[in-house]
């Protein structure tokens, strides 16, 4: 870790972090040295950027190919009317500069596919999905299974939301002997059919359900910079805004899972047609 020394304008911006014993100058030191790459500048982008940003997690890689629509603004904060026409990732890059100049911030004005999503990741402490397809939301999955890079999960629907965290932590756990933490596809081995499940655009989304999800997320990146607390991993949370209930699922990794199981049918995610189905297809 570099030099723990916050000047005199960070120890006011950070100052209520800097006061807590769980995370001090030392811990706000470790989120500046921190560096994550957020997949998505949509409705969970837009608020896990915003507030890893206030936070001071200093390196932000955001991977959108899209451009601010007006019919985002209802959910999307961190782009505005005047951002209507612009790339996500120039307009939110726009909104950190102005919330935190401590943030160095990194555009990829592309899609994560197979033959982009190692130099995506490679220089990133943890990826952050903010995606809104089943076949980036695999990408990255595998893609962090098989180089142990921890990552965030997150989707949404109508009025309901998930969160969960894979650490990928795969190593440790052959070493002491424990069972390997799940991956995403333990948890759904295969996506749903094209066109079984609506997007946004045809059955809607409550505007605040991606700000709950979002923050949740970007709180689990946080802890897991700053090596505190409990993580969300092997435990699926499921939000439903319509009831405002919090349900809490256990899950395990999948012996039988193609990516981290015993017998792994992936090796590479060139092994993979995630377009469609997502159902292994091997070259």
């Amino acid at each position: 870790m570099s030099d723990l020394r916050l000047d005199a304008t960070q120890l006011d911006r950070y100052s209520r972090h800097v006061i807590m014993d769980e995370i001090g100058p030392e811990g706000q030191k470790r989120l500046l040295d921190g560096s994550v790459l957020t997949v998505g500048a949509g409705g969970l982008g837009s608020p896990a950027i915003q507030y890893l940003a206030a936070a001071g997690v200093g390196r932000l890689g955001i991977v959108d190919d899209d451009v601010v629509e007006r019919s985002n603004l209802q959910r999307q904060i961190v782009h505005g009317d005047a951002d209507v026409g612009r790339p996500k990732v120039e307009s939110a890059a726009d909104h950190v500069a102005t919330l935190n100049p401590d943030i160095d911030v990194e555009t990829h004005e592309m899609r994560v596919t197979a033959d982009t999503v190692a130099d995506l990741v490679a220089d990133y402490d943890l990826v952050l999905d903010a995606s809104d397809n089943f076949a980036t939301r695999y990408l990255l999955n595998d893609h962090c299974v098989l180089t142990e890079t921890p990552l965030s999960h997150g989707a949404i629907y109508r009025f309901e939301g998930q969160v969960t965290t894979f650490t990928n932590n795969r190593s440790n756990s052959d070493a002491d002997g424990e069972a390997s933490p799940p991956c995403y596809r333990c948890i759904f081995p295969e996506a749903p059919e094209p066109g079984t499940v609506p997007d946004c655009a045809t059955t809607g989304v409550l505007g605040v359900l991606p700000g709950t999800v979002g923050c949740i997320q970007a709180t689990e990146v946080v802890k897991f910079l700053l090596e505190t607390g409990s993580l969300l991993e092997g435990r699926l949370l499921m939000y439903d805004a319509m009831d405002m209930s919090f349900e809490e699922v256990p899950v395990e990794s999948n012996p039988a899972c193609p990516v981290c199981g015993d017998d792994p049918e992936i090796e590479s995610v060139t092994d993979v047609a995630y377009e469609g189905t997502c159902e292994i297809s091997a070259d």
